[in-house]
């Protein structure tokens, strides 16, 4: 399939296509970058947008139940929803589970949701290298809404933030202490804290945490990109399916006020520089992983280690080799 039967077929929502797509641009060999390269160029001026949700929390706090309670809700509504699920990777053999369409059967099998899993392939920050580019793809088959779960909290996985359009933290009740080592980057980058399992003999719990982090939340600095009243805190039960309907509300509130006020298309450009900024220091980052580059860079590293040259000179000589100039 050429890349011109590959658009024709996105665009008229193709989801074989779409999954072809995907596989195209998450793969690393060289003539199928620049095949994804020209795709997403020619994809581009059909200037389609989706809402794109980024979704993290702590392990257990049940981000797969939510999504596919979520997912079928917003189907419910008439709105085609796409799910890029990111699953980590092992750092011995590199493969990884992919079970997310198991893990949401009944969102699988409904046919205006479609759900991609993705390894994590090691790249930090809670996403795959290509989550971005998928992302794109989704919003070129006319899907409304992109979902995007990482892979599950840490300090890095604000990332997620940078592609974007909302960014959902979801916790669990009475999880103050899972989201100490997370600190307060990711609280501070959140328009929604979501705190699940509100049911049950959890739900008073779940009440009392909920009001902890809104408390909380009153203490940051207020984000220009936020009405009033925004970030908060509200409580959902994705086995129950309740206050899902709530939370879609108070998205679509973000989302109509940003609009209004302009923040929606400033933080659309500001991403994509960010990503161009990435991407350049991604395609450094690759030329230092060639056979003659790494022999290069361990001679040198020897060098180091047996103290006949500083990091610093060891460094500007390899710097100096790819033709770049120090600031």
């Amino acid at each position: 399939m050429d890349i011109t039967e590959l658009r024709d077929r996105i665009l008229k929502q193709d989801r074989r296509a779409l999954a072809r797509a995907i596989t195209l641009v998450e793969s690393g060999r060289a003539d199928h970058r620049a095949e994804a390269a020209a795709l997403l160029d020619a994809l581009r001026p059909a200037g389609r947008q989706a809402i794109r949700i980024g979704l993290s929390g702590t392990p257990g706090v049940g981000k797969s139940t939510f999504i596919e309670s979520f997912g079928m809700f917003l189907t419910g509504q008439g709105l085609r929803v796409a799910v890029l699920a990111v699953d980590p990777s092992s750092s011995r053999s590199g493969g990884s589970i992919l079970g997310d369409k198991t893990r949401m059967e009944r969102l699988s099998r409904d046919p205006n949701a479609f759900i991609r899993p993705s390894p994590s392939q090691t790249h930090l920050g809670g996403v795959a290298r290509r989550t971005r580019e998928a992302v794109a793809l989704c919003e070129a088959a006319a899907f409304d809404v992109v979902l995007i779960e990482t892979v599950g909290v840490g300090q890095s996985e604000t990332v997620v933030a940078e592609m974007s359009d909302l960014f959902l933290l979801l916790l669990a009740p009475a999880g103050g202490d899972e989201l100490q080592g997370v600190k307060r980057g990711i609280m501070e980058m959140a328009d929604l804290i979501l705190v699940n399992k509100a049911d049950g003999d959890l739900k008073a719990t779940a009440t009392r945490t909920c009001a902890d982090y809104a408390g909380a939340l009153r203490l940051l600095r207020k984000r220009p990109q936020d009405p009033e009243g925004f970030p908060k805190a509200m409580t959902v039960s994705a086995i129950e399916e309740k206050g899902l309907q709530d939370a879609w509300e108070q998205m679509n509130e973000l989302v109509t006020w940003r609009r209004a006020e302009g923040q929606w298309d400033s933080r659309r450009s500001e991403q994509a520089r960010h990503w161009f900024v990435e991407e350049l220091r991604q395609a450094v980052l690759a030329q230092l992983e060639t056979p003659q580059a790494l022999g290069e860079i361990n001679g040198l590293a020897q060098q180091v280690a047996d103290n006949s040259l500083s990091p610093s000179a060891a460094a500007e000589q390899v710097l100096s080799a790819l033709k770049i100039a120090q600031g």
